[in-house]
């Protein structure tokens, strides 16, 4: 969007009230390292350049960014010793070009694009933009100092503010643009004489003053959208707030939920008109829901496709799977990666199946496994039935023909076939291919004794 444009994301705090080894931007918000959510945000602005300072982790934040920006790769600074924005900033001058440089934040991860561009708009040569934020409690953030004519000329961090200062209720969100130059220009004559011992990066609101630079303000949306995290409880806080916000842009698109606070999406979720999802369900990676989708509670949903008027009953999971519609899943069933279901297939509850295609109609309806194998259609499966696929070093296969009936509590060696309108009856064990529509048995002949005792307990034991 704009003709040279440089994004500087702040990344090398520790985040020692996190209390873990992994760097604080690396922790997870639905799904994803808050710094991604910022870098993905950024992107979307078309930058020239994007320049991620890194510190405590960097060997760590460097495996995780490397390879995710192929098209515009980020750029690394190292900032050794943690002295202070000014001096993690100073980090990537040498990299900098003179146009606009937008200087962001790895652990504020809501910040939106609207935002980002309205502030923008307002940098030249002669505008510094800042964003700020007004505070119902400004505690801990540096407060913005205005003059007489209304003109930001200064922030002053809480440590170093007087009670007048302290006073003031519009907080520095610590997200600013400028020009490359400008920054070249000033951040070498940053002081670290304050109360932190550190090269503030708010000091250029100063220097900006005197230069006869205007500072233009900006503000978010909301509050949350700059809301910083430094501990798990404000992770959780804008965890929720991320859900809420997705809730909400679901309902406004047909789907209903049966409570928007117990919803989470880990990735993208994508659903057609009058989806219902019940309370507790999580979606992660890329999820796409027909019309008319019924997803009862607590399922999780992993990058599947779920075809038009299916329902997935209570308490199943679904993972690297696709439902062509109507089909009826669960409750308790378990479809991994491989799953394909044909229109009204059925898998029941507590059945699981793996790299296994499933005909038109078909039906696997309780306690049973079918991996590595193709089912035709109408094909009806039995209670307790497997397919023994895995001899211990190989996968093998297993086909069952169109209109096949395995009796329950059946064992399907593989490799083997069931042939075209065949019936395995109960309790088999089924090694050999089964011609079509040939019945297959392999139960032993039963065997009944008359009035025959039951064992007693021994009264000597």
């Amino acid at each position: 969007m704009h003709a040279e444009l440089d994004i500087v994301i702040l990344a090398a705090g520790k985040g020692t009230r996190m209390r873990s080894p992994l760097p604080k931007v690396l922790h997870t918000l639905a799904g994803k390292p808050m710094v991604r959510h910022v870098l993905d945000t950024a992107a979307t602005l078309n930058p020239v350049r994007t320049h991620v300072v890194i510190g405590h982790g960097a060997d760590m934040l460097r495996d995780a960014l490397s390879d995710r920006y192929i098209d515009t790769p980020v750029r690394f600074a190292l900032q050794a010793e943690q002295k202070g924005t000014g001096h993690a900033v100073a980090q990537t001058l040498p990299q900098l070009g003179n146009g606009k440089v937008l200087i962001l934040y790895g652990d504020v991860p809501l910040i939106r694009r609207e935002t980002l561009i309205a502030l923008l708009e307002r940098v030249d040569k002669q505008h510094l933009g800042l964003l700020t934020v007004t505070l119902d409690d400004p505690a801990g953030y540096g407060r913005i100092v205005r003059n007489d004519a209304g003109e930001a000329v200064a922030i002053v961090e809480q440590k170093d503010a007087n009670d007048d200062e302290l006073a003031i209720r519009e907080c520095n969100t610590g997200i600013m643009a400028l020009t490359g130059a400008q920054l070249k220009r000033w951040l070498p004559k940053l002081s670290d004489d304050n109360a932190q011992g550190e090269y503030y990066l708010t000091d250029v609101i100063a220097m900006a003053a005197e230069e006869g630079v205007s500072v233009a303000t900006a503000q978010p949306a909301t509050p949350v959208e700059v809301e910083g995290v430094n501990n798990r409880a404000q992770m959780a806080r804008l965890e929720r707030a991320y859900q809420t916000q997705l809730a909400e842009k679901l309902m406004a698109q047909g789907v209903a939920l049966a409570d928007p606070a117990r919803l989470d999406v880990r990735g993208t979720l994508t659903c057609g008109h009058d989806v219902f999802i019940d309370v507790g369900c999580v979606f992660e990676g890329d999820v796409e829901l027909g019309e008319g989708v019924k997803i009862g509670p607590y399922c999780v949903i992993k990058s599947a496709t779920i075809g038009a008027e299916s329902v997935i009953d209570s308490h199943s999971v679904l993972e690297q799977c696709v439902a062509a519609g109507r089909n009826q899943i669960g409750p308790f069933a378990r479809l991994r990666p491989g799953t394909r279901l044909a229109v009204k297939a059925k898998v029941g509850n507590f059945v699981e199946t793996k790299n296994a295609d499933v005909g038109e109609g078909s039906k696997i309806n309780h306690l049973s496994y079918v991996g590595d194998a193709r089912l035709g259609r109408e094909v009806n499966v039995g209670a307790g039935t497997i397919t023994c696929n895995y001899d211990g070093v190989n996968k093998h296969r297993t086909e069952i023909g169109d209109g096949a009936f395995i009796g329950s509590n059946s064992a399907l060696v593989a490799p083997v076939s069931v042939g075209l309108g065949a019936t395995v009856g109960a309790g088999s064990t089924i090694g050999k291919d089964v011609p079509d529509h040939a019945l297959a048995v392999t139960l032993g002949r039963q065997i009944e004794k008359a009035d025959w005792p039951r064992p007693q307990k021994r009264s000597d034991l």
